[in-house]
């Protein structure tokens, strides 16, 4: 089975049904190929093919105003699937939704994201609104 590398047209659709102003967080869970699948069959790891992405989207990502909010380093399932594992666990901080739609649109970021399509084996990319913590879990 195949994982889930970019989102379908119903999933984007509703994205961008979504409002659109504020501040949003993209949770990225990555997991990397062992080797990249590139359709021209170059050769390279899975993680040299997520790095010549992260590198040649940065300029785009910047410009737009997003930033790595928060990076973690993956240990361990404590409730889900137990072969769960993800290489790559970080926040991405956008502006607003219109930046990341845009930086989506953009040709240069277009042609970086070729990186990411080689080098990932699944993902999950899932979108959320920043908000005051409270005292208790779930609380705000």
């Amino acid at each position: 089975m195949s994982g889930y590398v970019d989102p379908t047209k119903d999933q984007f659709a509703f994205f961008k049904s979504l409002p659109r102003e504020g501040v949003i967080h993209m949770l990225n869970l990555v997991r990397l190929r062992e080797r990249a699948a590139y359709p021209d069959g170059r050769q390279a790891s899975g993680l040299e093919a997520y790095r010549a992405y992260g590198r040649e989207s940065m300029p785009v990502f910047s410009r737009l105003g997003g930033r790595q909010f928060w990076l973690g380093s993956f240990e361990a399932t404590l409730i889900g699937p137990a072969d769960e594992r993800w290489d790559l666990v970080f926040i991405a901080e956008y502006p607003s939704a219109d930046a990341f739609i845009e930086m989506l649109r953009d040709p240069v970021y277009r042609e970086a994201v070729k990186h990411r399509q080689a080098a990932v084996a699944d993902s999950r990319l899932i979108r959320v609104r920043p908000r005051a913590a409270g005292a208790g879990f779930g609380e705000g």
